[in-house]
């Protein structure tokens, strides 16, 4: 029996051991926290950080693995990478990985190929607000500003300031150091949207081409910021120049990087002039399952695609450019700290729910949503047509609550 080393055991992963299992694969996985959900389902389990490349290189070494995959994990997708191309398994290269993965090497990177990207620097954690604001000064940058941590995904620690103000300086820099593991946070220039959502979901490639497209684009509850994707949906909205534009972008992009295989998550503002300009291109499949909303979209399953092609396995039909068909997902959030209670859906809704993920019971504390990582569950929803879907995404924040004492 072949195994395959997966790296993260979360709820969102366990889908990814699920499927290496239903194909016949012996499963080691490795996390570090005690209590994820993911060693009950893996044949073998390891409690060991992800991240640690060496440490994971020598169990992949003691197991025999023939594959690794970080399933929707930015921080191990670079070790998945590492330990595959150390061993000799199906990869993509590690610098690319590294690229796509630290964000002020992704913005060197578009700069120096020609791809459109705002002006930007990096910052050190620890430097104070008024070096940065020095540093903003002698670059002239523009306000308003994004400050966020090179290496973490899902909007977390992510600031806009629109002024040369000292103390919001100060609280955006805490913020962002408080969810950088490298230690450097990025300052860059804010993108005026053309198009007026970010363009999100994921692509997968084969054979160095983009064969699957799930284009969407992100809902937002601008309640709390906005900053902070609340569900996709499909058909993203765009025209058929903005799309071509986007298609063309993302496909230039992975040919520069030298992208082999695999799925991709892609978060991508459409500015003025209909300009494309990448946020990330993540080297790991999205989070807020969006892979499990483009397969009920596609009728491909793209977790036993991920499985399949990291295991050398690309006999799988891949091939996907949309059908039309109307899905959203809105991801379950608390506005504030407290203890959840239930989820509240409006009977004009409940008949476009078709399923429920949660992740909290009634009694869990949940906490204020500022990151992907503080989401509560997620509904998926299906529609007649993009009329209803536009209807229905207008008010979903009003439809589908959860009750926090």
């Amino acid at each position: 029996m072949s195994s395959i080393l997966l790296l993260g055991g979360s709820k969102q992963q366990v889908v990814a051991i699920e499927a290496a299992k239903r194909l016949g694969y012996r499963t080691v996985l490795c996390d570090y926290l005690p209590d994820n959900p993911g060693q009950y389902f893996a044949d073998v389990f390891y409690q060991q950080s992800t991240t640690d490349k060496q440490k994971m290189l020598e169990i992949a070494q003691l197991e025999g693995v023939s594959g690794v995959l970080a399933y929707s994990s930015d921080p191990a997708a670079t070790t998945a990478a590492y330990v595959a191309e150390r061993l000799g398994l199906p990869t993509n290269p590690l610098k690319s990985v590294e690229v796509l993965s630290e964000k002020h090497l992704f913005r060197k990177y578009l700069a120096g190929h020609g791809f459109p990207c705002p002006k930007s620097v990096p910052v050190a954690v620890g430097a104070s607000a008024d070096e940065v604001l020095g540093v903003l000064l002698g670059e002239e940058m523009s306000f308003p500003v994004v400050i966020k941590p090179t290496d973490s995904s899902g909007s977390k620690g992510v600031s806009i300031i629109d002024a040369p103000d000292i103390e919001k300086f100060a609280r955006a820099l805490k913020t962002a150091a408080g969810f950088s593991r490298n230690e450097v946070l990025i300052l860059e220039e804010y993108i005026e949207y053309g198009f007026p959502r970010v363009i999100g979901g994921d692509v997968f490639v084969v054979d160095g081409e983009v064969r699957f497209w799930g284009l969407m684009s992100c809902l937002r509850d601008y309640r709390q910021g906005g900053l902070v994707p609340v569900g996709e949906r499909n058909p993203s909205g765009l025209s058929d120049i903005q799309e071509t534009r986007v298609r063309e972008q993302v496909q230039a992009l992975v040919t520069s990087l030298g992208i082999e295989f695999g799925e991709l998550n892609v978060e991508i503002i459409v500015g003025k002039d209909d300009v494309p300009y990448f946020l990330e291109l993540g080297a790991r499949a999205g989070g807020n399952m969006i892979p499990i909303q483009l397969s009920d979209l596609s009728g491909i399953d793209l977790v036993e695609a991920n499985v399949r092609y990291a295991m050398g396995d690309r006999s799988m039909p891949i091939d996907f450019c949309g059908n039309g068909l109307a899905f959203s997902t809105y991801v379950l959030h608390a506005d504030r700290a407290g203890i959840y209670r239930e989820l509240r859906v409006s009977p004009e809704i409940a008949g476009h729910v078709y399923r429920t993920v949660m992740y909290v019971e009634p009694g869990d504390a949940v906490e204020p949503f500022d990151g992907a990582n503080k989401a509560l569950g997620i509904v998926f929803l299906s529609f007649d047509d993009e009329a209803q879907l536009e209807d229905a995404c207008e008010t979903l924040g009003n439809q589908i609550a959860v009750e926090i004492d």
